[in-house]
């Protein structure tokens, strides 16, 4: 939950950051005066929703590992740290994939995530709390379920579908500042103050609704992580780690929920919309039906 989330808000703020700049430097009213065209504009914000994801895709493993506080392993201090190592190095060879940083923030509660900006430079971390809770063989599991994140390229095709959600966004929200600005504030181009404040606004509230796409992707892709932990790790232990997570879970800071591998029952309803991940129940379920 955390690596989705996080990455939202980073590129919900990146956006916004670009939006300002662009302001600044003029480019709006450049655009305008050039005839602003449908085509002209979309165009505009294409360049600006996949520069927004793919920035936010560059920094990604950085922000994880300054907010979360991970503790990258360059030398194992101990035994536990040794393994760690050792089972992403073994895990990262079957998955065909570079091998990934390892590290360890500080957190009681059992989770893990994986980010990075490709299969091949990727960070893989894991709680204080995961470590304590479970058993190796569980650990094992949640290692080969991010693992499997990295090889799937899961970050890639999500900022893929985060650049084409933002050029909608950033389309829509000047259609709808230059509406409010004509309308309500009666400018004659559509282009006076208000329209600056109205495409911030619409930017950041059409950015929260358009991420129920991007929810939803990461929930079909959760199940996808599963049957590849399953198949790094074995699928009793899987399904098993699963269980001890349901058991003892504890939901994670919100800014980073998306990106961990836990998460409870969940909402219903609207709610559940906006879940990065499907309930571990029935993420067991799936499991337990899948064909061995």
């Amino acid at each position: 939950m955390k690596r989705i989330l996080l990455f939202l808000a980073t590129n919900i703020a990146i956006i916004v950051v670009l939006t300002v700049v662009v302001h600044l430097l003029g480019l709006d009213r450049y655009l305008y005066a050039q005839g602003g065209s449908v085509g002209g504009l979309l165009a505009f914000a294409a360049v600006m929703g996949f520069g927004g994801a793919f920035i936010s895709l560059a920094l990604s493993k950085w922000i994880a590992k300054r907010t979360m506080g991970v503790q990258v392993i360059e030398q194992p201090r101990n035994a536990t740290e040794s393994w760690l190592i050792e089972t992403v190095r073994r895990q990262a060879q079957a998955a065909g994939i570079g091998m990934p940083e390892v590290g360890i923030f500080n957190s009681p509660e059992p989770n893990a995530f994986a980010t990075g900006a490709s299969r091949n430079k990727a960070l893989v971390a894991v709680s204080s709390g995961l470590l304590q809770r479970m058993n190796r063989n569980e650990v094992e599991a949640v290692l080969g379920h991010e693992v499997s994140h990295v090889a799937n390229g899961d970050m890639v095709t999500l900022t893929l579908i985060q650049g084409v959600v933002n050029t909608f966004v950033i389309f829509l929200a000047r259609i709808i500042g230059n509406l409010v600005d004509r309308t309500v504030f009666r400018s004659e181009d559509g282009r006076g103050p208000a329209y600056f404040i109205s495409v911030i606004v619409a930017e950041i509230v059409l950015g929260v609704l358009a991420s129920i796409i991007v929810m939803w992707f990461s929930r079909q892709r959760e199940f996808r992580a599963d049957r590849g932990g399953a198949h790094l790790a074995g699928r009793e232990n899987m399904i098993q780690a699963l269980e001890r997570l349901k058991a003892v879970h504890e939901p994670l800071p919100s800014q980073f929920a998306a990106f961990g591998i836990a998460s409870g029952d969940g909402p219903s309803g609207i709610k559940r919309l906006f879940m990065s991940h499907p309930p571990l129940n029935e993420r067991i379920a799936a499991l337990r039906n899948a064909v061995a």
